[in-house]
């Protein structure tokens, strides 16, 4: 019988992984750390609301050509749960997409169009997308001028909706459909907004990663969260629920740190990628024996 890992890692791509200014991995050290843990046998699983052409190109390609070890648990789950694929030393698997949870096709062209033809300057639309829409900071456009215009474009995302009688939520506000049915969210980051079913989110995506483990071998005993916002704490929420032993990192607490019934990890000297690469260093240190525990994370 093989032995259940001591515990798996569900990351949040944006920040704690991929640079929020390269959109890429770029902290030293934090693929070897990963690598490190993949082949001591520690399960991964990135849930995040990239698109999988996104982690194809940025996370999974750069995992690959550094050689992911045999026998690795990694997957993905993209979208917030809509989108899954596994990977393995031969590559990316199918990528398979919960078509249920898509936005209609007349808003997607609608929210295009907007963006192309009105925000363009500040944001792209990302392609990639099979289930979302996602607009984008463009990467030769600071963060305080796409910020300000950013309301903008949402309060014209939710017109869209409101005309298409698709009923949507945005930061508090809803416009229920001629249903009173409220199917939809327009969800805010710090370099995009999301518009997605409201089926979908981090708790979605935890759900998810536990059912893509459980086929490839024993579930973890403890899991380890990380994420740079407050809509990533949804993960550890949804393990605690279920009985799970769990701790969560916050690698951008600048947000808040919220109370919680489990342990709430936080960097004193860095942010996003750089702590979380200084995690999973302390982590890799832990499996290695060399640390008792990753409670020390000071990065």
């Amino acid at each position: 019988m093989t032995t259940a890992p001591p515990f798996g890692l569900l990351l949040d791509v944006d920040g704690p992984i991929a640079s929020p200014v390269t959109r890429s991995i770029s902290a030293p050290g934090l693929l070897d750390s990963l690598l490190e843990l993949l082949a001591a046998g520690i399960p991964v699983v990135f849930n995040t609301g990239r698109s999988d052409e996104f982690l194809r190109e940025q996370v999974v390609g750069p995992i690959l050509a550094a050689g992911l070890p045999a026998g690795a648990r990694l997957h993905a789950v993209c979208e917030k749960g809509a989108v899954t694929f596994s990977v393995t030393a031969g590559g990316m698997g199918d990528v398979e997409v919960d078509r249920a949870v898509a936005v209609p096709a007349e808003a997607v062209e609608r929210l295009e169009a907007l963006a192309r033809d009105d925000f363009g300057d500040v944001l792209f639309v990302d392609g990639g997308k099979r289930a979302m829409v996602s607009l984008e900071q463009r990467l030769d456009v600071d963060s305080a001028t796409y910020l300000a215009r950013q309301p903008e474009f949402e309060k014209a995302a939710l017109q869209v909706f409101a005309e298409l009688d698709l009923g949507v939520t945005w930061k508090g506000v809803s416009v229920p459909d001629a249903h009173g049915a409220v199917d939809w969210r327009i969800d805010p980051t710090i370099i995009s907004t999301d518009v997605e079913s409201v089926l979908l989110g981090k708790d979605r995506g935890a759900e998810t990663a536990l059912r893509l483990l459980a086929a490839d071998g024993p579930l973890p005993t403890a899991w380890r969260t990380v994420g740079d916002s407050r809509t990533d704490y949804a993960m550890a929420d949804w393990l605690h629920a279920q009985g799970h032993v769990v701790v969560h990192v916050d690698v951008r607490p600048a947000d808040g740190v919220p109370v919680t019934p489990y342990p709430v990890l936080v960097p004193r000297h860095t942010v996003h990628d750089e702590a979380g690469a200084a995690w999973l260093a302390r982590l890799a240190a832990v499996v290695r024996g060399e640390a008792a525990d990753d409670t020390g994370f000071d990065a």
